[in-house]
């Protein structure tokens, strides 16, 4: 196998975060379903976005939210997504470079605008989104960058860009390329919804493709169909190399083979906003696995890295993840 440019490449919708603090009672009315994510239009997103006063806005998006953690804890970390030619493109491609991910990907020249997902933030830290997907859902397999999957260790894939036939084209696409270069394939199921729309591909993408998986609770029983965490464990195990499942307060439970590994909340601060912990947890698994930690070394650099993100408005590290990670001697 040659040498490596990149540790992970990511593939997901390429998206401006904005941030809004809000309290249920304008949830309701604007009827939207508290910790779920909903797929809105440009003229849905101007509504929200007209009735409430952001706190921050920022290149997102759940695949680049996780390349950057790996880039803060000092690994090497690339992205494919699509954005436009417009002035939110340029925000999402210069904000992403600063945070050291090689990002090539070239903007559109026609079609919708950049996406944005407009993230609520209730008082008790949970976070609701409505996203407008604009061009980031029409990536094809012409955007995949397959030198660069041939020498990244590992390919990981955005379960939110999963909805459009051509994003769907291009995950597999990449994920052959990866096989075929013997390197790794991570997923991230992203949603419970999404779950339940593409179940039979996931589960044809899982099994054919995927060697480490990520969900969370809810995510994983919906793929498996069961109320059963125990039973979800059970059938994901033979799928693949490692399923990483995250429980929120209650940590996150590591998949491999026939061990479990338990891996404890690393909470060091007030809890004000959880969007992008998964993100984050699988960004500091990502760091660990590629660069030669063990698996349980890996799940608690995860759950500092989600730690971290949840002690602040937005889905990014406010701090060096890397020094973090030495000060807590990891």
């Amino acid at each position: 196998m040659s040498s490596t440019s990149h540790d992970v490449i990511g593939i997901g919708n390429a998206i401006v975060d904005v941030i809004f603090t809000a309290d249920e009672a304008f949830l309701k009315s604007a009827d939207l379903e508290k910790g779920m994510m909903k797929l809105v239009d440009l003229d849905q997103a101007a509504a929200i976005y007209d009735a409430l006063t952001p706190n921050l806005e920022v290149s997102g998006g759940s695949a680049a939210n996780t390349l950057a953690g790996i880039a803060s804890l000092g690994g090497r970390a690339a992205y494919i997504g699509k954005v436009r030619n417009d002035p939110l493109g340029e925000t999402f491609r210069r904000d992403i470079r600063k945070t050291g991910v090689d990002y090539k990907t070239q903007a559109a020249t026609e079609g919708p605008s950049t996406a944005r997902c407009l993230v609520i933030v209730t008082p008790d830290a949970e976070r609701t989104m409505s996203t407008y997907l604009g061009i980031s859902s029409f990536l094809s397999t012409e955007d995949v960058d397959v030198d660069a999957i041939r020498t990244s260790q590992i390919t990981y894939l955005e379960g939110y860009l999963f909805d459009p036939p051509e994003a769907k084209q291009a995950f597999f696409f990449a994920a052959e390329a990866a096989h075929l270069a013997e390197r790794q394939v991570a997923l991230s199921l992203s949603d419970s919804f999404c779950v339940d729309r593409h179940r039979a591909e996931f589960l044809d993408l899982v099994e054919g493709y995927v060697d480490i998986l990520f969900a969370n609770e809810g995510e994983i029983s919906a793929l498996y169909e069961t109320t059963s965490f125990e039973d979800a464990i059970s059938a994901v195990r033979s799928h693949c190399q490692i399923a990483v499942l995250t429980r929120g307060a209650r940590g996150a439970c590591i998949v491999s083979g026939a061990d479990i590994v338990d891996i404890k909340p690393a909470l060091f601060s007030e809890v004000l906003d959880t969007t992008g912990a998964g993100d984050l947890f699988a960004a500091g698994f990502l760091f660990g696995i590629t660069n030669g930690r063990s698996i349980e070394d890996s799940g608690k650099i995860g759950a500092l890295a989600a730690a971290e993100i949840i002690g602040h408005f937005g889905a990014r590290p406010e701090v060096s993840l890397a020094q973090l990670l030495l000060d807590r001697g990891l």
